[in-house]
């Protein structure tokens, strides 16, 4: 196996407080065999001299959507799977040369999908997959215009493949078990409104308790989790008390809804970003009025959700969701959360934290004996300036996962 020696790097280790200097590190193959504070000896290795730069773990974004590259989601109907793959091939691609060397698909993505990356055949991040989002008729996951009397077939357009509908008990089970049939990571289910979705209130309730409980205890069952969209402090409640391991969004928590899933040791993945992306430019990509409207309604609540979940001890991921053409703003969420965070928080949630959400602790987040290469060199300190995360990857003058250079800049 190869192996490469990096030296002359301050290490950013998200377990640790500060910088750390005087350290190295090596990789054989495709995992760190070794860091050391002091020197390391391997005449065989290939030497990265990285110029004082900072070291630290590949970044992980908890909520993505590859395969919806269109602002307005609706024109997806319009999209062979073939072309929604290609589509999708260029915007893993694009995640990598941000820095993220991990993503969790929340929506959309298979086990093909995946695949390919693993072989070698795309290039782009490590892929955790949910599938097709599950939710009931008349949700946030019924993609059906009003004159659509039947749904239609799940092989035929980008936006159907991406999701499913199932109403009552016996559907949910069916439709958990047939995610989990095709490999996915967690489940994705609706238990709100949403913002990209045109005849469901924001504040509307989505899923009986039962459905709830029979997802989570399908899932649970096969060794895997369950993951609910859910924006109200109300549909947030019932997601924890169904024992949901995960919510998405969550802009509009309140501190009752936080302390329980505090107490059910639950993960809030944010994604402030695609809320601002979408003010600023959704219109001009087809998004309508009634979908900016409730836009506007979530997006003064993001800032207080992390202030309120930092209170009650709430883990909170980094998540971006943006949909399309908005997704060049994907390191920005750093930038926006620096405005309630300190930096190493940031930090933590899109590498340790996300790490925990994963359940790949020791293996992603980290830079430790045993974890996968995935090492970014960052041309500066981050903890001082985090604003060199949100540069969207230009001042990552090496980014590299499970030992392959992705990008190498280095002098």
């Amino acid at each position: 196996m190869a192996l490469m020696l990096f030296k002359n790097f301050r290490l950013l280790d998200p377990e640790r407080d500060d910088l750390l200097d005087g350290h190295e590190l090596l990789v054989e193959g495709d995992v760190i065999r070794e860091v050391s504070s002091s020197p390391i000896t391997s005449a065989d290795a290939d030497v990265i001299d990285c110029g004082g730069k900072t070291l630290m773990p590949g970044l992980i974004d908890c909520h993505v959507h590859v395969v919806l590259s269109e602002v307005n989601i609706r024109n997806l109907e319009n999209y062979p799977i073939t072309l929604m793959t290609a589509r999708a091939m260029r915007q893993m691609g694009a995640m990598l040369d941000r820095g993220f060397t991990t993503v969790r698909d929340t929506g959309g993505a298979d086990w093909g999908l995946r695949s390919a990356v693993d072989e070698g055949y795309i290039t782009g991040p490590r892929l955790f997959i949910a599938g097709r989002a599950i939710g009931p008729t008349g949700g946030h996951s019924d993609s059906r215009r009003r004159t659509d009397s039947a749904t239609r077939c799940p092989c035929c357009d980008a936006l159907s493949f991406s999701m499913c509908l199932a109403d009552g008990v016996a559907e949910v089970r069916r439709a958990v078990r047939e995610e989990m049939r095709q490999g996915c990571d967690q489940v994705k289910i609706m238990m709100s409104g949403g913002v990209a979705s045109p005849y469901d209130p924001l504040d509307s309730l989505q899923f009986s308790m039962p459905e709830v409980n029979a997802a989570v205890a399908e899932a649970t069952a096969f060794g895997r989790y369950v993951c609910a969209h859910a924006y109200s402090a109300e549909a947030i409640t019932r997601a924890a008390h169904a024992g949901v391991r995960t919510i998405e969004h969550g802009n509009l928590i309140d501190e009752a809804a936080a302390k329980l899933m505090a107490e059910k040791d639950m993960f809030l993945v944010a994604n402030l970003v695609a809320y601002y992306a979408m003010k600023e430019r959704a219109a001009e990509y087809g998004m309508d009025g009634e979908m900016l409207e409730k836009n506007d309604l979530v997006i003064e609540g993001g800032l207080r959700s992390l202030e309120i979940c930092k209170r009650a001890g709430v883990p909170v991921a980094y998540g971006s969701d943006l949909l399309g053409q908005l997704q060049v703003d994907q390191n920005r969420e750093f930038a926006i959360r620096s405005q309630v965070l300190s930096p190493l928080e940031i930090v933590r949630s899109a590498t340790s934290v996300a790490a925990r959400l994963l359940r790949h602790e020791g293996k992603l987040g980290c830079v430790k004996e045993g974890a996968y290469a995935d090492l970014l060199l960052v041309d500066g300190d981050p903890l001082a300036n985090i604003d060199l995360l949100a540069g969207g990857g230009t001042h990552m003058a090496a980014i590299m996962k499970g030992g392959v250079f992705h990008k190498y800049a280095l002098n």
